[in-house]
């Protein structure tokens, strides 16, 4: 837990533009889940593609898992609260996300695998975030790390509010991934009642909340239970602070926008139909991992 840190400085604040309510849905062999980001704002908040929300003691509800399915043209990260899940892919590669652990995939030209729980009861809840690969990247070779919880640096500030770097920096810790092209910022927040938070966000990024426990304060807008908060983009806003009256956690997720055309078949993300086409093409053909 890193203590000796560089104070976030913000001199405005960014508001809430929006508050979205995640849709209640399925993925994979029935897990149910909420979906947060869905394809309406995938521009509104580009890079991002996806945010799905899972969390239930049910084991009906997530045993099935999802078996193969197939990706190609951007990022997964999984991140994992509670509860133990496997993966295995086309690569040979396989490994086991288990509490507070991360995995980052990137399908890249292309991968094929599965996510299966590795517990019969018990809870299991987490995210799994979709990032967008700019147009350059699509087509370069598949690739994957899993973190460990400890594998995640983590920080807590003069107020008590403990925070889990996955991607980017706050307050001068670096986190566990980076990434030069879309520079996605995404932090677990955990804020005691009667603590504020800040973060800085460039001004052009694409950002957004999600809690998922007890509810928030942004400016005089109220964030509540399991709502996505869209922050609103001005040219002197260097970032957000968020003020907490209960116990609450959250995720806060930014990204620089990549400007470009986003086509989407399901599992695939490209820029044109055409590669869409040839990404269907590929995968029935058996040429989607060793496409060139």
């Amino acid at each position: 837990m890193n203590t000796n840190l560089t104070p976030e400085t913000i001199t405005l604040s960014r508001a809430v533009e929006q508050l979205v309510v995640g849709q209640a849905t399925s993925d994979g062999a029935g897990v149910k889940l909420t979906r947060v980001l869905t394809q309406p704002y995938q521009y509104r908040l580009d890079p991002f593609l996806m945010l799905d929300a899972f969390g239930s003691d049910n084991p009906d509800e997530y045993i099935a898992g999802f078996p193969d399915h197939p990706h190609r043209g951007f990022e997964t990260i999984t991140y994992m609260l509670e509860g133990r899940m496997r993966h295995r892919d086309s690569a040979g590669n396989e490994g086991l996300l288990e509490n507070g652990g991360v995995q980052w995939m990137t399908a890249g030209r292309g991968v094929i695998h599965s996510e299966l729980p590795e517990q019969e009861n018990g809870r299991m809840e987490g995210f799994q975030l979709w990032l967008n690969l700019a147009g350059k990247d699509k087509m370069n070779p598949a690739w994957y790390r899993d973190f460990k919880s400890a594998d995640i640096p983590e920080l807590t500030t003069a107020e008590g509010v403990g925070v889990r770097v996955i991607a980017g920096q706050s307050h001068g810790v670096q986190g566990a991934m980076q990434r030069a092209t879309t520079e996605p910022i995404y932090l677990d927040v955990q804020m005691p009642a009667g603590a504020s938070f800040s973060q800085s966000i460039p001004a052009d990024f694409n950002a957004f909340i999600y809690v998922y426990r007890g509810e928030v304060k942004i400016g005089e807008q109220q964030v509540p239970l399991q709502r996505m908060a869209i922050l609103k983009k001005w040219p002197s806003a260097d970032g957000v602070r968020i003020h907490a009256n209960v116990d609450a956690k959250f995720i806060l997720i930014a990204g620089k926008p990549l400007g470009e055309t986003i086509a989407q078949y399901g599992p695939f993300v490209m820029n044109s139909q055409e590669e869409i086409f040839k990404a269907i093409d590929d995968f029935r053909q058996g040429r989607l991992i060793a496409a060139e």
